[in-house]
């Protein structure tokens, strides 16, 4: 995936031509969702692969096999949650810098002062994009587990619901930290890139953090996706996530908006 290709640039102009028609916010959300919806690879790796993995992943017998120490719980059932956050990494660690660094590397930020539309307008526009573009990828890949392989429901829907949007506002920042503090395209997807793998890691793609050593597990659980992986997985299986975990998630949320606010310059 290289969201970075976005043709970015008619998007100033084209936004504040329809501001003058109508809400500056609409006319800019309005042109960005179509910039969005013209890139297949991104739609591709945040709405589509979290739930082929998860398929994929279903393909192996004894992932869908009950076991005894994940309390009589099936790998595929751990999956779920990690699959969502993997829509989440996607969209605000790989996706959301390099569209955002290309507008300002471009000078369009700059360009849109002088426009009936301010420069937020855009950088909410692409925030409420991919938040909106996991959430969905979210809500697909519960239902391929529930009708592929059987996988309950959240048994604590409030919860569930309440730690997810926690993890979307939390890699959202993270994203926009990452822009923040990357001055080119290309240095926001490098960065971008190995924030993502550790994030991977963290959320328990490659092993579940319950399952993880002592030592191990506690460092990944003050990390925001570890953390996160562990209050929906509590969620989903009918707890309501620990208060513990939820305030990790806000903490850094607060964190890094704070920092990305400070730090994020216009050109």
């Amino acid at each position: 995936m290289n969201p970075s290709d976005v043709t970015a640039a008619p998007a100033a102009p084209a936004a504040g031509s329809a501001a003058r028609r109508g809400s500056p916010m609409k006319a800019v959300l309005t042109a960005e969702t179509r910039l969005f919806l013209r890139e297949p690879g991104s739609l591709f790796w945040i709405l589509a692969f979290p739930s082929v993995l998860l398929v994929i992943l279903g393909f192996v017998p004894a992932f869908r096999e009950a076991q005894e120490d994940l309390g009589g719980r099936r790998v595929i059932d751990l999956y779920v949650p990690i699959s969502i956050l993997l829509a989440l990494i996607m969209a605000g660690l790989q996706a959301m810098p390099p569209v955002l660094t290309a507008y300002r590397e471009r000078g369009i930020l700059r360009r849109m002062f002088t426009t009936p539309v301010r420069p937020s307008a855009l950088l909410t526009a692409q925030i409420a994009l991919h938040g909106a573009a996991a959430l969905g990828s979210a809500i697909l890949v519960t239902a391929v587990g529930r009708l592929a392989y059987g996988v309950e429901l959240p048994g604590q829907p409030a919860g569930y619901l309440l730690a997810l949007l926690l993890a979307i506002a939390a890699v959202l920042t993270l994203g926009a930290t990452i822009c923040a503090l990357s001055r080119t395209t290309k240095a926001a997807t490098a960065v971008g890139s190995v924030a993502y793998l550790v994030m991977m890691f963290t959320s328990g793609l490659w092993l579940p953090v319950r399952a993880m050593p002592g030592t191990l597990r506690r460092i990944v659980e003050a990390t925001p996706f570890g953390a996160a992986s562990q209050a929906l997985d509590q969620a989903a299986s009918g707890q309501w996530p620990s208060w513990v975990y939820l305030g990790i998630v806000a903490l850094w949320t607060a964190v890094l908006g704070f920092t990305a606010s400070r730090l994020f310059r216009w050109q």
